[in-house]
Protein backbone atom coordinates (compact mmCIF):
# COMPACT_ATOMS: atom_id res chain seq x y z
CA UNK A 1 0.00 0.00 0.00
CA UNK A 2 1.35 3.40 -0.90
CA UNK A 3 0.54 5.94 1.59
CA UNK A 4 1.01 9.53 -0.02
CA UNK A 5 1.02 12.87 1.96
CA UNK A 6 -0.81 15.68 0.81
CA UNK A 7 0.02 19.11 2.07
CA UNK A 8 0.47 22.94 1.83
CA UNK A 9 0.48 25.95 3.29
CA UNK A 10 -2.94 27.59 4.68
CA UNK A 11 -5.01 28.49 1.98
CA UNK A 12 -3.45 26.61 -0.61
CA UNK A 13 -6.93 24.66 -1.20
CA UNK A 14 -5.59 21.51 0.06
CA UNK A 15 -9.16 20.53 1.50
CA UNK A 16 -10.67 20.81 -2.03
CA UNK A 17 -8.25 18.74 -3.30
CA UNK A 18 -8.11 15.81 -0.79
CA UNK A 19 -11.88 15.53 -1.48
CA UNK A 20 -11.02 15.31 -5.27
CA UNK A 21 -8.86 12.11 -4.16
CA UNK A 22 -11.89 10.95 -2.43
CA UNK A 23 -14.26 11.52 -5.21
CA UNK A 24 -11.18 9.17 -7.16
CA UNK A 25 -12.17 6.36 -4.89
CA UNK A 26 -8.70 6.59 -2.63
CA UNK A 27 -9.10 6.61 1.29
CA UNK A 28 -8.28 9.69 2.69
CA UNK A 29 -6.93 10.34 6.34
CA UNK A 30 -7.60 13.89 7.26
CA UNK A 31 -5.43 15.46 10.15
CA UNK A 32 -7.34 18.48 10.41
CA UNK A 33 -11.06 16.70 11.21
CA UNK A 34 -9.59 14.57 13.45
CA UNK A 35 -7.81 17.40 15.57
CA UNK A 36 -11.80 18.70 15.52
CA UNK A 37 -12.91 15.33 16.89
CA UNK A 38 -10.42 15.32 19.67
CA UNK A 39 -11.39 19.00 20.22
CA UNK A 40 -14.71 17.58 20.88
CA UNK A 41 -13.52 14.76 22.83
CA UNK A 42 -10.79 12.97 24.18
CA UNK A 43 -8.59 15.97 24.12
CA UNK A 44 -10.45 18.70 25.55
CA UNK A 45 -9.74 17.42 29.29
CA UNK A 46 -6.23 17.59 28.41
CA UNK A 47 -6.20 20.73 26.83
CA UNK A 48 -8.83 22.68 29.38
CA UNK A 49 -5.76 21.37 32.07
CA UNK A 50 -3.06 22.99 30.65
CA UNK A 51 -4.68 26.13 29.08
CA UNK A 52 -7.37 26.97 31.77
CA UNK A 53 -10.63 28.39 30.32
CA UNK A 54 -10.36 26.82 27.13
CA UNK A 55 -13.54 24.66 26.77
CA UNK A 56 -17.03 24.99 26.76
CA UNK A 57 -19.73 22.21 27.57
CA UNK A 58 -16.55 20.01 26.76
CA UNK A 59 -15.73 21.33 23.65
CA UNK A 60 -12.15 23.46 22.97
CA UNK A 61 -13.05 26.91 22.07
CA UNK A 62 -10.42 27.74 19.14
CA UNK A 63 -10.13 31.02 19.56
CA UNK A 64 -9.89 31.35 23.57
CA UNK A 65 -7.03 28.54 23.07
CA UNK A 66 -5.37 30.61 19.78
CA UNK A 67 -5.08 33.40 22.58
CA UNK A 68 -2.67 31.13 24.75
CA UNK A 69 -0.61 29.80 21.53
CA UNK A 70 -0.50 32.14 18.77
CA UNK A 71 2.75 33.51 18.71
CA UNK A 72 3.62 31.88 21.77
CA UNK A 73 6.33 28.78 20.89
CA UNK A 74 6.15 27.31 24.19
CA UNK A 75 2.25 27.23 24.54
CA UNK A 76 2.14 26.05 20.84
CA UNK A 77 4.84 22.96 21.59
CA UNK A 78 2.68 22.14 24.84
CA UNK A 79 -0.29 21.48 23.01
CA UNK A 80 1.65 19.72 20.33
CA UNK A 81 2.77 17.10 22.70
CA UNK A 82 -0.85 17.04 23.97
CA UNK A 83 -2.74 16.34 20.34
CA UNK A 84 0.28 15.37 17.89
CA UNK A 85 0.25 11.99 19.75
CA UNK A 86 -3.45 11.53 19.46
CA UNK A 87 -3.31 12.33 15.88
CA UNK A 88 -0.94 9.70 15.21
CA UNK A 89 -3.25 7.17 16.91
CA UNK A 90 -5.81 7.95 14.71
CA UNK A 91 -3.74 7.80 11.78
CA UNK A 92 -2.53 4.41 12.44
CA UNK A 93 -6.07 3.06 13.08
CA UNK A 94 -7.01 4.56 9.47
CA UNK A 95 -3.57 2.63 7.85
CA UNK A 96 -4.59 -0.69 9.34
CA UNK A 97 -8.37 -0.35 7.95
CA UNK A 98 -7.05 0.23 4.92
CA UNK A 99 -4.67 -2.46 4.94
CA UNK A 100 -7.21 -4.65 5.86
CA UNK A 101 -9.40 -3.74 3.54
CA UNK A 102 -6.10 -3.98 0.43
CA UNK A 103 -6.17 -0.28 -0.61
CA UNK A 104 -3.38 0.21 -2.92
CA UNK A 105 -2.83 4.07 -2.33
CA UNK A 106 -4.16 5.95 0.61
CA UNK A 107 -3.57 9.66 1.31
CA UNK A 108 -2.52 11.31 4.50
CA UNK A 109 -3.97 14.46 4.59
CA UNK A 110 -1.14 15.91 6.97
CA UNK A 111 -1.18 20.28 7.04
CA UNK A 112 1.79 20.16 8.70
CA UNK A 113 3.74 17.19 7.10
CA UNK A 114 6.92 18.77 7.02
CA UNK A 115 6.66 20.69 10.15
CA UNK A 116 5.78 17.44 12.13
CA UNK A 117 8.70 15.04 10.65
CA UNK A 118 5.73 13.58 8.88
CA UNK A 119 7.26 13.08 5.88
CA UNK A 120 9.41 10.14 6.97
CA UNK A 121 5.97 7.94 7.65
CA UNK A 122 4.78 8.78 4.16
CA UNK A 123 6.23 7.05 0.42
CA UNK A 124 5.13 10.00 -1.37
CA UNK A 125 4.44 13.60 -0.70
CA UNK A 126 2.21 15.48 -2.95
CA UNK A 127 1.92 19.58 -2.13
CA UNK A 128 -0.97 21.70 -3.37
CA UNK A 129 0.22 25.15 -3.75
CA UNK A 130 -1.36 28.53 -5.46
CA UNK A 131 0.79 31.86 -5.77
CA UNK A 132 1.32 34.31 -2.59
CA UNK A 133 -1.57 36.38 -3.55
CA UNK A 134 -4.18 34.21 -3.67
CA UNK A 135 -3.38 31.99 -0.71
CA UNK A 136 -3.43 36.04 1.36
CA UNK A 137 -6.81 36.72 -0.66
CA UNK A 138 -7.72 33.21 0.19
CA UNK A 139 -6.95 33.14 3.55
CA UNK A 140 -8.13 36.66 4.74
CA UNK A 141 -11.34 36.03 3.59
CA UNK A 142 -11.76 33.15 6.33
CA UNK A 143 -14.02 34.38 8.98
CA UNK A 144 -11.91 35.67 12.43
CA UNK A 145 -9.14 35.54 10.31
CA UNK A 146 -6.94 38.94 10.14
CA UNK A 147 -3.31 39.93 8.91
CA UNK A 148 -1.81 39.15 12.39
CA UNK A 149 -3.39 35.86 12.72
CA UNK A 150 -2.13 34.83 9.39
CA UNK A 151 1.08 36.54 9.59
CA UNK A 152 1.48 34.16 12.92
CA UNK A 153 0.79 30.72 11.20
CA UNK A 154 2.79 31.33 7.85
CA UNK A 155 5.78 31.53 10.31
CA UNK A 156 5.01 27.95 11.52
CA UNK A 157 5.40 26.81 8.43
CA UNK A 158 7.59 25.68 6.42
CA UNK A 159 7.80 28.09 3.35
CA UNK A 160 5.71 27.06 0.34
CA UNK A 161 8.71 26.98 -2.02
CA UNK A 162 10.73 24.40 -0.11
CA UNK A 163 7.82 22.35 0.26
CA UNK A 164 7.67 22.20 -3.81
CA UNK A 165 11.32 21.14 -3.80
CA UNK A 166 10.58 17.95 -1.51
CA UNK A 167 7.20 16.89 -3.50
CA UNK A 168 7.23 14.09 -5.49
CA UNK A 169 3.95 15.66 -7.22
CA UNK A 170 3.11 19.54 -7.28
CA UNK A 171 -1.15 20.58 -8.06
CA UNK A 172 -1.34 24.55 -8.38
CA UNK A 173 -4.45 25.57 -7.39
CA UNK A 174 -4.89 28.76 -8.98
CA UNK A 175 -5.22 27.02 -12.36
CA UNK A 176 -9.02 26.13 -11.49
CA UNK A 177 -10.81 23.45 -10.27
CA UNK A 178 -10.78 21.01 -13.62
CA UNK A 179 -6.92 20.99 -13.98
CA UNK A 180 -6.28 20.57 -10.31
CA UNK A 181 -9.04 17.31 -10.35
CA UNK A 182 -6.66 16.24 -13.79
CA UNK A 183 -3.47 16.58 -11.57
CA UNK A 184 -5.12 14.42 -8.99
CA UNK A 185 -6.39 11.87 -11.53
CA UNK A 186 -3.01 11.44 -13.38
CA UNK A 187 -1.23 10.96 -9.79
CA UNK A 188 -3.79 8.17 -8.66
CA UNK A 189 -2.96 6.45 -12.56
CA UNK A 190 0.58 7.13 -11.71
CA UNK A 191 0.63 5.38 -8.50
CA UNK A 192 -2.51 2.89 -8.26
Amino acid sequence: MIKAGLTGSIGMGKSTTAQMFRDEGIAVYDADATVHELYSGEAAPLIEAAFPNTTRDGTVDRNKLSEYVIGKPENMKKLEAIIHPLVHKQEQAFLKQAETRGDKLVVLDIPLLFETGGKNRVDKIIVVTAPAEVQRQRVLAREGMNEEKFEAILARQVPDNEKREQADFVIDTSEGLEAARESVREIVASLV
